[in-house]
């Protein structure tokens, strides 16, 4: 039976990685995938790519508030036979377009693998990943580091002057940076720890 996947985790885990991979995977052996990725940044290309942080890349097609997926897919599927869905930035999916997915994996029997990550800069989540932490038939978290070594889940933007923002849009376009942090580092960078309650405090 098709499923509807959600691989979520902060920046710089490998997400993307994995994705490649995974499609990879099912290419070698005479299969089809569909890649989607978001075009939140990118302008006016009708197609994109996916890129990994180690150098790997595939074409891709773009999506687009106001898309319907389930449309795109069902027309592909008709012209050349699709054995797995994957999509890459899936935080910038609308939430009727999760719904859309999901109907690609419970009506055309199609596999859907989403990318993505969980939570915004202040902490918030993602309309995208809210609608498939609730839809997906199963959630699969991929794990990466603070720099204390605990396991990182949250993440902070650091502007152009690489200072921390802890205001702003939840999607900037633009040169920002943004780096991966445990919860309590997370606290501290956005200034949500009252200073009396870091007096004496030894640890990383």
């Amino acid at each position: 039976m098709a499923k509807l996947y959600f691989h979520y985790a902060t920046m710089n885990a490998g997400k993307t990685t994995m994705l490649l991979q995974a499609s990879y995977n099912y290419r070698e052996r005479g299969m089809t995938t569909m890649l989607f990725v978001a075009g939140h940044y990118r302008r006016d290309d009708q197609t994109g790519y996916i890129s990994s942080r180690i150098g790997l890349e595939a074409e891709a097609e773009i999506f687009r508030d106001g898309d319907d997926l389930f449309e795109r897919i069902s027309e592909h599927n008709e012209h050349a036979t699709v054995h797995c869905v994957f999509v890459d930035e899936a935080q910038f999916l609308e939430e009727e377009q999760v719904w859309q997915l999901a109907r690609v994996a419970d009506r055309l029997h199609i596999p859907v693998m989403c990318y993505g990550l969980r939570t915004d800069f202040q902490g918030k989540l993602f309309p995208g990943s809210r609608a498939l932490l609730t839809l997906a038939d199963e959630l699969r978290e991929v794990r990466t580091i603070c720099r204390c070594g605990r396991k990182a889940t949250m993440v902070v933007r650091l502007g152009p002057d690489g200072k921390v923002a802890r205001q702003g849009e939840q999607v900037a376009i633009g040169k920002d940076v943004y780096v991966s942090l445990c919860r309590r580092h997370w606290e501290e960078e956005m200034g949500r720890v009252p200073p009396e309650d870091l007096v004496g405090f030894k640890g990383n």
